[in-house]
């Protein structure tokens, strides 16, 4: 079996999820309890991956990451390398594609909170960011793991924008989903069986995982 693209599909995984739900915990925060001009349009942006086929997705991202780019200019300049075809720009091109998996199910376990505790710890004296980080997240907390859950279940399995933002170079950009096309490719279908028997028993672990977090009560419903 090809524990190296596993290993490079996990590692890129674990990374996009966190720093996914560093980002989406606020924003989603923001898009459920704030009332702001072209929220609605900034909803739409956040969905566009959930619409868009991942190639037309990796294909804005690969002119965005462009050494041409103002992005890629940036990228050089603070590191001296290209994004493109490298770990780091998987890690953006994965972000990129499934924020929507993250944000959909944080601001759902947000919405179910009662306002009234929100409303308590602003009145008892606590400012807007630590209501949010000692009342908020403490009662998300199944939501905010079961986003974790479903974005790193969702990233395992990106084929289309990272082959179009990092190819498949070993150890380096080759995750296992297309290590499998690859394999099926090359008519080598034992190793495609095994690779791809791994990844079923990884999917089926995740949403065993979600179902039971889903059948939990929040904190404040105990």
């Amino acid at each position: 079996m090809d524990y190296n693209s596993l290993y490079i599909s996990g590692k890129l995984a674990l990374i996009s999820t966190m720093l996914l739900l560093l980002i989406g915990a606020p924003m989603a925060y923001l898009l459920v309890h704030v009332r702001f001009r072209g929220k609605f349009f900034l909803e739409a942006l956040v969905g566009m991956p959930l619409v868009l086929p991942p190639t037309v997705i990796g294909f804005f991202l690969l002119v965005i990451m462009s050494p041409e780019s103002m992005v890629g200019r940036f990228w050089h300049t603070l590191t001296g390398g290209s994004l493109l075809f490298t770990f780091s720009g998987i890690v953006a091109a994965a972000m990129a594609h499934s924020l929507p998996y993250t944000i959909q199910p944080l601001k759902t376990a947000f919405e179910k909170i009662d306002p009234r505790i929100l409303e308590s710890a602003l009145i008892l004296g606590c400012s807007k960011v630590s209501a949010f980080r000692r009342v908020v997240l403490p009662n998300a907390k199944n939501g905010i793991v079961a986003a974790g859950v479903l974005t790193f279940a969702h990233i395992m399995g990106e084929f289309g924008v990272i082959l179009m933002v990092g190819g498949s170079i070993p150890g380096e950009t080759r995750v296992a989903s297309i290590a499998v096309y690859e394999y099926v490719e090359a008519l080598r279908y034992r190793e495609a069986w095994l690779l791809s028997a791994a990844l079923l028993a990884g999917s089926y672990l995740v949403l065993l995982s979600v179902m039971y977090l889903n059948g939990r009560p929040a904190p404040h419903e105990v």
